[in-house]
């Protein structure tokens, strides 16, 4: 098929993915270490995943498509000798499910080796893979990381460090990403200026550990640290570990507020503030707002469990396991295809019937995107023999596309753009319907000092919009110069 620049949008772009890296003392094998982390991580991607390992500046590395546990054994694990690694797990939307797309990525150019493992979406990445293109670079893949890859390389051209190339780097780049960058003696860390998407660092001993999610320092005995800053650098060498904060005058922190209602693990904490609590408050005031006379609460696992729990311990209403999840089945959301999607949610979850027959049902679940779930549920608690069913949602409605990383498509696909609760409500079978009001979002994370973004819900975007990113996303009509003046 002929490249262009609508394909590469819809193939590589926008991508949910987790990255781990390690710099080691020696007590601890970088490349287990990553496999830990990335089985901690493996929710966030589950297409493909890679680790690379650098010896003394000699790069090593494994990656294919498949779960962490398909992609590596003992032996491949054995063969990753070195000091420190960065590793990858990741998803991608319809397209783009490739092997050369997957991460990390190891690019080698005249100052050495570079690799990297990024999670997150640039938004000008197709401006300046064009004018890359136009001086003579190739490329490999369709996803910008590898943009990100030759700006470094570029930049490091005309600098001292390899983290003066990153600094630089970031004020040429737009968008979200949270990186790990390793160079033959340095393992950097680098979270957007706006902090997008999430990134914190632990320790083992001397050893030095970056991940996406506390979760996964837990996962290799790490001790979380910190959380890195939006806008900062973190360098680890023999030296130790030093910090650089570029300045980028006056930007707005904007967390992905997602990460807390749904791709997060729930024993995670992101900046501050607890997974696990957040989804629970979420319960708390959608029991508040919607209050309803049932029988029990169920939660759609996993990520509506949470919420389910805050929502029976408002609301008095007993809490219930009355939904099975398939474990072997992935996350509906992340699947590349809608077909793929509909094939998932029919047999990933499934009712106990003995204990939702002739009982009003209050069902909670994290979101409802392109509507390809809800009426599924509904029906399999009706036809199991759920008097009455009410549908609550963690989330407010998804009304605008995400441009920063997150699979939320264009408002064609989104079903709250295409009909009015009521309808919603009528389509699902269901019997109520409530979502999580936008002005709550904050109360969620406890009035917590964390910006987010609420850009899918709101359609007020943080970071600019290149007109070629906005290009296959338009917003109901609205053109690139008013979405603009709009939110920025």
């Amino acid at each position: 098929m002929e490249f262009s620049f609508d394909n590469f949008a819809k193939e590589g772009l926008h991508e949910e993915c987790g990255v781990f890296g390690i710099f080691s003392d020696g007590t601890i094998n970088p490349a287990y270490a990553c496999y830990n982390g990335l089985l901690a991580l493996q929710h966030r991607g589950q297409e493909s995943c890679g680790i690379a390992v650098s010896d003394e500046g000699v790069i090593d590395y494994h990656k294919d498509m498949g779960l962490v546990t398909e992609v590596f054994n003992n032996k491949i694990l054995d063969s990753l000798n070195g000091q420190m690694a960065v590793s990858h797990v990741r998803y991608s939307t319809a397209g783009g499910s490739v092997l050369e797309n997957a991460q990390p990525l190891v690019m080698r150019y005249v100052k050495g080796t570079l690799s990297i493992a990024h999670n997150g979406n640039l938004t000008n990445a197709l401006e300046i893979r064009r004018g890359l293109e136009q001086r003579g670079a190739i490329f490999q893949t369709t996803i910008d990381s590898e943009v990100i890859c030759y700006v470094i390389a570029r930049e490091r051209l005309k600098c001292h460090s390899v983290e003066d190339a990153v600094a630089r780097t970031m004020q040429v780049i737009e968008g979200a990403y949270s990186l790990l960058v390793m160079s033959p003696r340095k393992l950097i860390a680098v979270r957007d200026p706006h902090g997008f998407r999430p990134l914190c660092m632990g320790k083992y001993n001397d050893s030095y550990v970056f991940a996406s999610e506390s979760a996964a320092l837990d996962a290799c005995g790490a001790e979380f640290v910190r959380d890195v800053e939006p806008g900062e650098i973190v360098i680890v060498d023999q030296n130790g570990v030093r910090s650089m904060k570029p300045d980028f005058g006056d930007k707005k922190k904007a967390l992905c507020i997602f990460e807390y209602i749904y791709f997060a693990r729930s024993d995670s904490f992101i900046d501050g503030v607890s997974v696990y609590e957040a989804r629970k408050q979420a319960g708390r005031i959608l029991a508040r707002k919607y209050p309803v006379e049932a029988d029990m609460v169920v939660g759609v696992p996993e990520s509506g469990i949470d919420a389910a729990i805050g929502y029976s311990e408002e609301s008095g209403i007993p809490y219930e396991k009355a939904i099975v999840k398939n474990s072997y089945i992935g996350r509906t959301f992340i699947k590349p295809s809608q077909k793929e999607r509909m094939k998932s949610v029919k047999i990933k979850l499934n009712p106990i019937a003995d204990k939702i027959k002739g009982k009003r049902v209050v069902i909670i679940d994290d979101s409802i995107v392109r509507g390809t779930t809800v009426d599924r549920i509904v029906t399999m608690l009706k036809e199991a023999g759920a008097k009455e069913v009410h549908m609550r949602i963690s989330s407010p409605p998804f009304m605008w596309p995400c441009y920063y990383g997150t699979d939320i498509p264009s408002r064609g696909e989104l079903i709250a753009c295409n009909h009015t609760i009521e309808e919603i409500t009528k389509l699902s079978k269901a019997d109520s319907l409530g979502y999580l009001p936008v002005e709550s979002l904050r109360e969620m994370i406890h009035n917590a000092p964390v910006g987010f973004c609420d850009g899918c819900f709101t359609g007020n975007y943080p970071a600019p919009i290149t007109k070629e990113t906005f290009k296959g996303k338009e917003r109901g009509g609205m053109n690139f110069d008013e979405n603009n003046k709009k939110d920025n």
